[in-house]
């Protein structure tokens, strides 16, 4: 069971009278495909000031340096927006982060990972910051990326699951597709991220429900956290005035079960992570079991359980695994008003890799193509023999 904080956006505290200036803090990126790495580098950046600003970047721009991304811009500004530590967001944020744009919003300096951004022309998009020393640095996320998590993903695809065997070719570029700096092969499907408590203890923020809170509990595998968990949570939250939400994350095993596949591709302990990041939630229930029993609603004093528009699937005995809840008239389905699943964005995100890739191919092919063309205009011609 993990506490969790649960105030809003612009909740930051204002300095008083005679106290040292709010410190402003601005981060800026594609926010593509948001996964708990995104959401400690944001918390890392907060702790460094008093007030969170983050820039994300549009479609247009992310298309031109990187390749389309995943995610429309909308979606990813109500992603990032979800994170807890985050103050504000600046949508359409410029790809390079400059001096005028730190000033435009009044912010100290700016945080970003220890890796390199580059433009699509070679340049370090925080040259003009790091120059003026307004440039701060926070640790990565060991055991997760996005490369990573999309090599997990391809364990999804219909050749692995299939009996027929997978081609040579395919395989080899399986193979090839997600490694790590480290060489780790993705198709192992087993997540290089080590819990500790320390890091469950950064996340959560321990508050309690208070007197005239409504306790409202939801629960599910949220994998893969993404925007369909979002617009339901948000809508959980907007039921009452004072929601206190608490999620209950059901064991890997359990997932496993009622989803197939090779589902959960992230960890239980990486659910967590992902879970406790967002502002919505108050507290997470790790490895709450897969019905929603008396001893639950009776301990955690539940006032409301919700449900999604998703399939509730029987537990294994062939019940509902809300039968108690509807049986004391506190169950309510939530239409979320998003039809985006776990399943959609799995399928989104490798269709959209698998195209990346193939048109990095075709680029490259053509680009080698030309060089031989220009290679054999500026060789010389043969000489002929000498004539007699």
């Amino acid at each position: 069971m993990i506490r969790n904080g649960h105030g809003l956006a612009g909740g930051a505290e204002q300095p008083g009278p005679g106290s040292r200036p709010a410190v402003r803090v601005w981060c800026d990126g594609c926010y593509d495909m948001v996964h708990y790495g995104h959401s400690n580098q944001l918390r890392q950046a907060r702790a460094m000031g008093d007030y969170l600003i983050v820039g994300v970047h549009t479609d247009e721009e992310i298309s031109k340096h990187k390749g389309p991304p995943v995610f429309t811009q909308e979606e990813r500004y109500k992603m990032v927006q979800a994170i807890k530590w985050v103050d504000e967001v600046v949508p359409a944020a410029p790809y390079v982060t400059t001096l005028e744009t730190l000033d435009k919003y009044s912010c100290d300096f700016c945080v970003h990972g220890n890796d390199i951004t580059l433009t699509v022309d070679g340049r370090d998009t925080y040259e003009e910051v790091k120059q003026a020393g307004r440039y701060r640095e926070c640790k990565r996320t060991q055991g997760v990326s996005t490369t990573d998590l999309v090599g997990r993903m391809l364990l999804m695809t219909k050749a692995h699951h299939s009996s027929q065997e997978m081609s040579s070719e395919y395989r080899a570029y399986a193979d090839s597709f997600g490694k790590c700096p480290g060489g780790r092969n993705p198709w192992t499907g087993v997540s290089q991220f080590l819990q500790t408590s320390r890091k469950i203890i950064q996340f959560a923020s321990g508050k309690e429900p208070q007197p005239g809170d409504t306790v409202i509990y939801v629960a599910g595998a949220f994998d893969l956290f993404h925007i369909g968990h979002v617009d339901f949570l948000a809508k959980v939250h907007g039921l009452v005035e004072r929601p206190y939400v608490i999620a209950g994350l059901h064991f890997d095993q359990e997932v496993n079960h009622y989803k197939g596949k090779n589902y959960p591709i992230m960890n239980l302990h990486e659910r967590t992570l992902s879970v406790l990041a967002c502002r919505y939630v108050s507290e997470v229930v790790i490895g709450a079991p897969y019905a929603v029993t008396a001893e639950l609603l009776d301990h955690f004093k539940v006032d409301l359980v919700c449900h999604g528009k998703t399939e509730i699937m029987p537990d294994k005995d062939g019940s509902d695994p809300y039968q108690e809840p509807k049986k004391r008239g506190i169950f309510r389905q939530i239409d979320s008003g998003s039809d985006l699943t776990t399943d959609l964005i799995v399928q989104r995100i490798i269709k959209n890799r698998l195209e990346y890739e193939a048109r990095n191919q075709k680029k490259a092919a053509k680009e080698l193509a030309l060089l031989e063309a220009m290679r054999q205009q500026e060789e010389p011609p043969a000489r002929g023999g000498h004539s007699a």
